[in-house]
């Protein structure tokens, strides 16, 4: 499915609802029947980018996927963009929503807010895939943020809203061209989309707002694993061949217990976008074998 302008469009038959959680709303789409999947997108894109991964996922499952605090069309905060607030407010579209138990499916500030969630609520995460990004504070943090491409890191405030204002789409394309194995596979129409959407008042503050918790997540997530905190879910870790590759698997084997380790190939770091059949093929197969485990024992 795809939209009047060619963006690839979720299913009709999802449906969307504006959820008033944890003190914010949230922009939800939901669709499907079985047991529940949440998706969690990332920085330079909103829940949308899961589109084709969702029209795939709902023959099977019911599939959840949020924009995040303060992006898409989700409210515009003006605080809680720490991972662990964020955390919370997926709890929160799971309580209004009856569902107590999800696989969890997660791609860059996903994988962040995912990992705080499952470090939150164990119990309710049955499966984790981490896709393509570091989490604060874990494994080989402090060597990831010397890394030069990883600038926007410290980039945010005043001073830098007002250099981008209007020229969102100049800022956005810098990541979807560097962070890509081939920037052509990012295409047009997916730029005018995201660009018009963190074009929105407020839009361009919450993403920088998301950068800005690292810190504090990164002390969050240290006094976790100080406590001798680990996750005990089976987790997918999957780096794009020309992102972020195994070092995604050697940041959660610093903090999981059963770490598979998988990477999407062709692909940098918006795998959607550069490889979608491989990166789905991945994550079905993976949450399959809950199924198959479920039915063995």
């Amino acid at each position: 499915m795809s939209t009047a302008t060619g963006f690839p469009s979720f299913p009709p038959d999802f449906r969307t609802q504006d959820m008033q959680v944890n003190g914010t709303t949230l922009h939800v789409r939901i669709g499907g029947d079985g047991p529940a999947v949440v998706l969690l997108h990332g920085y330079g894109e909103t829940g949308d980018m899961w589109a084709s991964m969702a029209a795939d996922l709902m023959r099977n499952y019911r599939v959840i996927v949020p924009d995040l605090r303060g992006m898409g069309l989700s409210a515009k905060s003006s605080s809680g963009f720490d991972k662990k607030t964020q955390a919370g407010d997926v709890a929160g579209v799971l309580v209004a929503l009856g569902v107590e138990q999800i696989d969890l499916v997660a791609h860059d500030i996903g994988n962040m807010v995912a990992f705080q969630f499952a470090a939150q609520q164990p119990e309710q995460v049955r499966r984790l895939v981490m896709i393509d990004a570091p989490v604060p504070g874990v494994g080989p943090w402090e060597e990831i943020l010397k890394h030069p491409l990883l600038w926007h890191f410290r980039f945010g405030g005043p001073d830098m809203e007002r250099l981008v204002a209007g020229r969102e789409r100049i800022y956005l394309d810098r990541f979807w061209n560097e962070f890509s194995a081939d920037p052509a596979s990012f295409g047009e129409v997916a730029r005018v989309h995201y660009a018009q959407l963190y074009a929105l008042p407020g839009a361009m503050h919450s993403g920088f707002a998301q950068f800005a918790a690292f810190d504090q997540d990164a002390a969050d997530n240290r006094a976790w694993l100080a406590t001798g905190g680990r996750l005990r879910m089976p987790v997918l870790a999957v780096g794009g061949e020309k992102s972020f590759g195994p070092t995604m698997a050697a940041v959660m084997r610093a903090a999981a217990s059963d770490v598979r380790e998988a990477i999407i190939p062709a692909s940098g770091h918006w795998i959607m976008e550069e490889n979608p059949q491989a990166t789905i093929t991945l994550v079905r197969d993976f949450l399959a074998e809950r199924a198959s485990e479920g039915h063995s024992q």
